[in-house]
């Protein structure tokens, strides 16, 4: 049996066993390569898998996820959720289209669709369902806005793209994704406004029962979030850093903002 099946079994195997999902696939793959090396290559794993990871762009990759970390612990998704809620206003699918609007603005921050969603999830969900909305809707819509990370920079996939493929310039593809992935955001935004006034739907109900929240307080109270994505992209697009150390100036920013 091939290298490649016994990995597939292994983490089929572990995954119904109920083994977490980043063990089970760190498992499967000890399985491959176990199946699939001599013991002579074995001995040269440690050494050709840190030349494989040895590359200096793939730092901004953990930088940008702890960038989002960083303003989600500063508590970042619930002032943009109040900034959204206002600049909607309360109707029929307001929620929706804040929960759209956090998440494509969150992904300008870390990159990453998981962490999108999980910071968004965390202010959203309650507050979905307290209004009427399904769970399963306000799931499903969250997933679906936080995957527009993987197009609006700093998205951690164009990073790895730009490493597998030489020659490739980040900041360019850093461009070329944004508006792609602005529109895909954009897309999401009327099925989810269509599908809300369907069903009768009511959004704009104040976060955690406060009062709903005024444009002008909550633009300065989310303008830090705001200037965040503002920061990375227009430091990338002016050549005044590289993206290994926009990262590093996106994490410098957060925590001075988050601990001030």
């Amino acid at each position: 049996m091939s290298p490649d099946l016994w990995m597939i079994l292994a983490f089929a195997g572990l995954l119904i066993a109920g083994v977490p999902v980043a063990f089970s696939l760190a498992l499967a793959g000890a399985v491959g390569i176990m199946a699939g090396l001599s013991p002579a290559m074995l001995a040269t794993l440690g050494t050709n898998t840190y030349n494989s990871i040895a590359k200096y762009p793939l730092i901004a990759i953990p930088l940008f996820i702890m960038t989002g970390l960083i303003f989600e612990r500063a508590g970042v998704a619930l002032r943009l959720v109040r900034f959204a809620q206002a600049l909607i206003g309360p109707r029929h699918g307001g929620l929706a289209l804040v929960a759209v609007l956090v998440c494509m603005i969150m992904g300008g921050m870390s990159g990453s669709g998981p962490a999108d969603a999980a910071a968004v999830a965390m202010v959203m969900l309650p507050s979905m369902t307290k209004a009427g909305y399904p769970k399963p809707f306000s799931a499903t819509l969250i997933a679906a806005s936080a995957s527009t990370a993987i197009l609006i920079p700093p998205s951690v996939a164009l990073i790895l793209y730009s490493i597998v493929v030489p020659g490739v310039d980040l900041r360019a593809l850093f461009a070329a994704g944004l508006f792609p992935g602005i529109l895909a955001g954009l897309a999401l935004l009327v099925p989810a406004l269509l599908v809300s006034r369907r069903y009768g739907w009511e959004g704009g109900a104040p976060v955690e029962g406060a009062e709903p929240p005024k444009i002008g307080e909550s633009f300065k109270q989310a303008l830090p979030a705001l200037f965040a994505p503002v920061l990375i992209l227009g430091g990338l697009r002016s050549g005044l850093f590289t993206p290994t150390e926009a990262a590093v100036v996106a994490v410098a920013y957060g925590a001075w903002w988050g601990c001030s």
